[in-house]
């Protein structure tokens, strides 16, 4: 059988690169959260704040020069007739004029644009991932309200098809894993390269801080309401939040004492150790909530607390608080024109994304869809075209910020990276027109400066392991 795709095909090469982390000894790589202080002697010994680490390697690239392109580099900037280079999994130079280094690839892409790969901040792939049967509905533990106590990594299924898909169709190179909707707080989330693994370390983002995903309205209440459980109102929301923000707080006091003082070790709570990562700013809240008034009374209750929400996702009435959230430094996360379809999203309005820039706040598209996540490009067309008919002018190029740069600012790897500066990633896409047209698809993605999709070459195109066998092979059409 004739193995067609990277995917695939590298599943060698990928065996090779994880054993030779075992190669290190005792080295441990780079890890995906924050880990604490070395305690001083005396002091109490803190838990292990990252005991599953990354143990992400880049695939090998070769020096690259694209040039003749349209850049967007991700900061608002457009680059005509320009190139970029790319070697060691870096970008090394965008701009014009080029030295191309000697035995570099030169690839030329006239009439053809090049961006930074696209950020997926809200995905549920590997965890709802395909095909959608019971047995692989990994991705809401609803059996409380309160289930800090678990991660997305966790059931993360590497050989998910829709990994692939979401590479070579839309361009992805990072995305955010979440857990579902169902609980007040639903778990740890876990940032990803889009890369075949054998392991979802294999595809942690190293260094990416861990988020806390969140809910407010009508999934909580309407889940446990059901069940006849607390809360079945959204009062109900508020109350459980705030009776567990009260209770973490407390279980920071206590290990903060520890680790700075000794004495008798706390007892170990896993929800609590995030909610405990939260507080200390090393975890970001990422908040599933639609309506402004909901909004605002989370970012009231984050004050009262001492946490930060990092991102109110899918925000479909953001557009009416775009100054209260660019006050508080929260992003909002939006889809292009998704509403209507449940009571607490009835008031959104096509012009919502266009609107949060034009208020100066932090926005950017998500996906929160297997089959949306391959057309973010589109999305983010039809958002610009919303805004323009209402008066609000942005360029394309700014426009690309939403799929890049401000997901990445609110993962916190925006200083790796979101966009085409040097010394950044190099998370690259060579599209075959203008990226914001329907009829654009990608025609070579590098991630960290391997091509691990190409257009042109079948023997690039990635087919999942599940897939191997199954009818067509997991042709990528």
């Amino acid at each position: 059988m004739a193995i067609r795709g990277l995917w695939a095909a590298t599943a060698l090469a990928g065996a090779l690169v994880l054993g030779g982390c075992a190669s290190k000894g005792d080295e441990r790589p780079q890890t995906a959260s924050a880990k604490p202080k070395a305690p001083a002697p005396g002091r109490g010994k803190g838990y292990d704040h990252d005991p599953f680490p990354s143990t992400y390697r880049a695939y090998p690239g070769v020096p690259t020069l694209v040039t003749n392109v349209t850049i967007y580099d991700g900061e608002g900037g457009r680059i005509e007739r320009g190139s970029v280079l790319f070697a060691d999994g870096k970008v090394v130079g965008v701009g014009q004029g080029l030295t191309v280094p000697a035995g570099a690839t030169v690839i030329d892409g006239t009439g053809k644009w090049v961006t930074p790969g696209i950020i997926d901040i809200h995905s549920h792939l590997g965890d709802y991932p395909s095909p959608g049967v019971q047995a692989l509905s990994d991705g809401n533990e609803a059996t409380d309200p309160v289930t800090a106590d678990v991660w997305a990594e966790h059931s993360v299924w590497p050989q998910d098809p829709g990994f692939g898909r979401a590479l070579a169709n839309g361009g992805v190179t990072t995305l955010q894993i979440l857990p579902g909707s169902a609980n007040l707080f639903g778990g740890r989330s876990v940032v990803l390269k889009n890369v075949y693994a054998r392991t979802m370390q294999g595809m942690k983002f190293p260094g990416a801080p861990y988020g806390l995903k969140m809910a407010c309205g009508e999934n909580p209440k309407r889940v446990y309401g059901s069940k006849g459980r607390k809360p079945a109102t959204r009062m109900g929301n508020v109350a459980v939040d705030r009776q567990t923000w009260a209770k973490a707080a407390d279980y920071k006091r206590k290990w903060d004492r520890y680790e700075d003082q000794g004495g008798d070790e706390p007892g170990r709570d896993i929800a609590m150790d995030t909610l405990r990562g939260v507080l200390s700013g090393e975890i970001r809240v990422q908040n599933h909530c639609y309506r402004a008034d909901e909004m605002a009374i989370v970012m009231d209750m984050a004050r009262e607390f001492g946490y930060k929400v990092t991102a109110f996702h899918h925000a479909v009435e953001a557009y009416k608080i775009g100054d209260l959230l660019k006050q508080n430094d929260t992003c909002a996360a939006v889809w292009a024109d998704w509403y209507g379809f449940k009571m607490e999203s009835y008031d959104g309005i096509g012009e919502n994304l266009a609107l949060l820039h034009k208020a100066g706040a932090c926005v950017m598209i998500h996906s929160d869809d297997a089959n949306g996540i391959q057309r973010l490009n589109q999305e983010v067309a039809k958002a610009l075209a919303a805004g323009r008919r209402a008066g609000i002018e942005v360029s394309d190029a700014a426009a690309w910020r939403w799929l890049s740069l401000a997901p990445a600012k609110a993962l916190g790897i925006d200083d790796r990276t979101g966009s085409l500066k040097p010394g950044k990633m190099a998370d690259v896409v060579l599209w075959n027109g203008d990226p914001l047209s329907v009829y654009t698809r990608p025609e070579k993605v590098w991630v960290d400066g391997a091509l691990l999709y190409d257009a042109d070459d079948p023997k690039r195109r990635p087919v999942s392991d599940f897939e191997l066998g199954q009818p067509g092979e997991g042709d990528v059409k």
